[in-house]
């Protein structure tokens, strides 16, 4: 049996910072792993700038709440669900990813939690654990799993290192290039092409 890891943000659904920061009109928060590969560098800044600009929780739902899943997305893991098991691995948080998970059929989602005070600021942030996309998927080869992964930021390709396979979805050409091991693809169609490919040779294995 294989499981299919997929990322969140930038495969499935669009990019909250980013959303966030075009709303506010805060460039800086338009910062993501494609950028800044340290998880913990780029969540400082994030909390920086939000506490700078007195923003908390309830203003970044409330945008997340104009949000849908990108074109496309539902009908990929209405697809990807007949053929593999699949679990979304995300370095995002619960607060920002469960109002996406009912119009994408409430697949298991692993993620991180948000740490908000009492008048909704937010404080700090919890991970589930360290290197938590890689971690996930040798979880998964320890009970004999294969796995096929795809991500599209500095953030994923430690989990598509330790997957069977790893294919890059719109990934921006800074990763493309550093990471050329990897079949990148901009499309559902093409994507499910990789799959398909990913799965044969995993038979083989």
């Amino acid at each position: 049996m294989e499981i299919a890891c997929l990322d969140l943000e930038g495969v499935l659904i669009p990019e909250v910072w980013i959303n966030f920061a075009e709303k506010t009109g805060i460039e800086e928060l338009k910062a993501t792993t494609r950028d800044i590969p340290d998880y913990d560098v780029l969540m400082k800044q994030r909390l920086r700038i939000l506490d700078q600009h007195g923003y908390g929780l309830n203003d970044i739902q409330a945008v997340i709440s104009e949000l849908q899943p990108m074109d496309g997305a539902r009908e990929f893991l209405d697809w990807l669900r007949e053929r593999f098991q699949v679990v979304i691995l995300s370095d995002t948080f619960y607060e920002f990813g469960m109002p996406f998970m009912r119009q994408l059929g409430y697949p298991t989602l692993l993620c991180h939690k948000l740490e908000v005070d009492g008048g909704g600021k937010v404080v700090d942030y919890k991970l589930r654990q360290a290197n938590p996309k890689r971690q996930a998927v040798i979880g998964f080869h320890s009970m004999y799993y294969r796995t096929i992964a795809t991500g599209d930021s500095y953030n994923d390709t430690t989990m598509l290192a330790e997957a069977n396979a790893g294919i890059l979805f719109k990934a921006p050409p800074n990763v493309i290039e550093e990471f050329p091991q990897y079949p990148a693809v901009d499309t559902y169609e093409d994507l499910k092409k990789e799959f398909i490919k990913a799965s044969e040779r995993n038979l083989t294995l």
